[in-house]
């Protein structure tokens, strides 16, 4: 009886555990039945040449009758209505057809359009605006390909109302495009780029929002404005390699009225964005002669000009000291009259080896020339037309240039200063001596009347 008692609990145990795995695998099936009905697929993929067909679930009988009932309505009510007024009805229908096109079209035409200006969006990924910016910052690329590049509506402005071509604009906003005279633009490419990548690529601080490539301009082709308070007189620069100081010195000289601007083989490139930004579009108002010999530069002066050069003599107490000086130590070297090497300077050979660019290198600084007289800037020295030589702070003046002051019986010039203070930079020296200049021009204009101007103006063209 034990034993029957035994194995019939035993069954029952074994029973009992194949019905629980029975569930469970139920269980754990139906879960997963309904996990995957709640799943929804991201991309559903039909057959080929079966994409445009939409797979519907059929409709009831009911709703299917009631929507052919309200079909059937509303096609008997337009019927009876055409019925009653068939010319209205047609001319309804022409002018839906006739609109209709009409809104498409202009849409398709007022996009990308500005004043009747077509511009292009520029895509993403689009590397154009980097790649006219590249070229345009090498003066080599800028030789080469000939094209220059002007940031900011004021600068653009004046290139184009002087005649410059433009190739390219890359603006970002429509108004910002709207400051700029359309009328000008229309052989141009207008590409509208987002703010960022004119951040990215502009050398300014603050942007403007708009960039402009253009060829490069001749000053002899621009038309420039000839304004009646230009007086005669010229500034030359020699071997100025800093882009700031010559964009400095060319906003003066238009500043001053200058007649033209001509620079030596050893200046930086006028069309440098530095150089352009820091003139103010004075590339715009006055001729400017880059990469100019000596000999060029005397023919594009007129025959009677006097040709001054800047120096930082200290003061007039020292013009005794360089005379007994120069009894015993006749020859001197040209660098002497630079702007910044005319004392003793135990820092004149961190300056020789010190070159911002290495266009060109002042071969003869062991060149001797005969010495030319000193002036204060306050004297009157301006009393015909007048050239003025400014050289840079690194190698300071071009023998070349105390030559030609000393045959056209030219003087040094000089701004005192007090002692042990550093002398002032090219930048500082030509505005102080240009206005002084054209002062000093004026006041002989006013005395001497209005024919000695026309005499030397036709002298200047």
């Amino acid at each position: 009886m034990a034993a029957y008692m035994r194995s019939v609990i035993y069954l029952l145990s074994s029973e009992r555990n194949a019905i629980l795995t029975r569930g469970n695998n139920v269980i754990v099936e139906s879960k997963r039945y309904v996990r995957g009905l709640r799943r929804r697929p991201v991309r559903v993929l039909f057959p080929e040449n079966e994409t445009d067909k939409v797979l519907k679930q059929p409709e009831p009988a009911e709703q299917s009758t009631k929507r052919q009932k309200k079909e059937s309505k509303v096609t008997s009510a337009a019927a009876a209505k055409a019925a009653e007024d068939p010319g209205e009805s047609d001319l309804v229908r022409a002018r839906s057809r006739v609109q209709t096109p009409l809104k498409h079209a202009h849409v398709v035409a007022t996009k990308d359009q500005i004043d009747g200006l077509r511009f292009e969006r520029a895509f993403p990924g689009d590397k154009r605006l980097g790649r006219v910016v590249s070229v345009a910052r090498s003066r080599r690329f800028r030789e080469h390909q000939g094209k220059i590049l002007l940031e900011g509506r004021r600068l653009i402005c004046d290139a184009l109302n002087a005649g410059a071509i433009p190739q390219m604009v890359f603006f970002s906003t429509v108004d910002r495009l709207r400051e700029l005279p359309l009328d000008k633009l229309r052989r141009a490419t207008l590409v509208k780029v987002k703010f960022e990548d004119i951040k990215i690529w502009s050398d300014l601080v603050a942007p403007q929002g708009v960039i402009a490539i253009f060829s490069r301009p001749d000053s002899s082709r621009l038309n420039l404005v000839k304004t009646s308070h230009s007086v005669p007189l010229s500034l030359i620069c020699d071997n100025i390699r800093d882009p700031g100081n010559l964009g400095t010195m060319l906003r003066c000289a238009a500043a001053a009225g200058c007649h033209n601007v001509l620079l030596t083989k050893g200046c930086v490139d006028a069309w440098e964005p530095k150089v352009l930004r820091g003139a103010m579009g004075a590339h715009f108002r006055l001729p400017i002669l880059p990469s100019l010999s000596w000999a060029d530069i005397e023919n594009h002066l007129p025959k009677r000009v006097t040709v001054y050069v800047a120096d930082n003599s200290c003061d007039r107490s020292r013009e005794t000291e360089d005379v007994q000086v120069n009894a015993s130590h006749k020859p001197s070297k040209a660098g002497d009259y630079g702007w910044v090497s005319t004392k003793t300077n135990p820092n004149n050979m961190r300056y020789e080896e010190y070159d911002l660019d290495s266009d060109s290198d002042c071969e003869d600084e062991g060149l001797t020339l005969s010495r030319v007289d000193s002036k204060p800037y306050d004297e009157n020295w301006a009393q015909s037309p007048t050239a003025l030589v400014i050289g840079g702070e690194t190698h300071g003046l071009s023998p070349e240039a105390v030559q030609l002051a000393e045959k056209t019986s030219g003087q040094r010039l000089f701004i005192p200063i007090v002692p042990d203070v550093d002398s002032l930079n090219s930048a500082m020296a030509a505005s102080i001596l240009l206005f002084e200049g054209r002062k000093q021009l004026l006041k002989l204009i006013q005395t001497s009347g209005r024919k000695w101007k026309s005499q030397d103006e036709r002298q200047f063209s």
